[in-house]
């Protein structure tokens, strides 16, 4: 009897540690960080009629992430960007200078500024910023 309740003992220990050792702290599932993001100004940028400014456009990759990344930049007549396209390779600086330029009778009011990454594969990541054109 005492041999019995020792080999049945050790079983459920052994039981224990195994499923202890197997399990993952994220409940199992396993988190591949193979993205990116997008960052752009979080709050309204201010320009003025006839004026041009530079504002950074950022690829926030995921730790494994290792693609070239086309970058689409679009906005409403009115306001230009420079530059709207441009391929940010996988090992160049992450960010990206676009110049904007308000027209000399760009009407007063927000413009909306949308920013597309599309990596070469996987799926696109797009945001969206506003401009406020102001009179000189």
């Amino acid at each position: 009897m005492k041999k019995l309740i020792t080999i049945m003992s050790m079983l459920a220990l052994a039981a224990m540690v195994g499923c202890q050792s197997s399990s993952s702290s994220k409940g199992g599932s396993v988190t591949t960080d193979e993205g990116f993001k997008i960052a752009v100004p979080t709050f309204a940028t201010t320009i003025k009629q006839g004026e041009t400014q530079s504002i950074p456009v950022t690829l926030e990759r995921d730790k494994y992430f290792k693609q070239d990344v086309k970058v689409l930049i679009s906005t409403t007549k009115g306001i230009s960007i420079d530059p709207t396209s441009v391929m940010v390779k996988s090992n160049d600086k992450p960010e990206v200078q676009v110049r904007i330029t308000a027209a000399q009778d760009a009407a007063l009011g927000e413009y909306s500024i949308r920013v597309l990454g599309t990596p070469k594969t996987g799926e696109p990541t797009s945001t969206v910023f506003n401009v406020k054109v102001v009179a000189p």
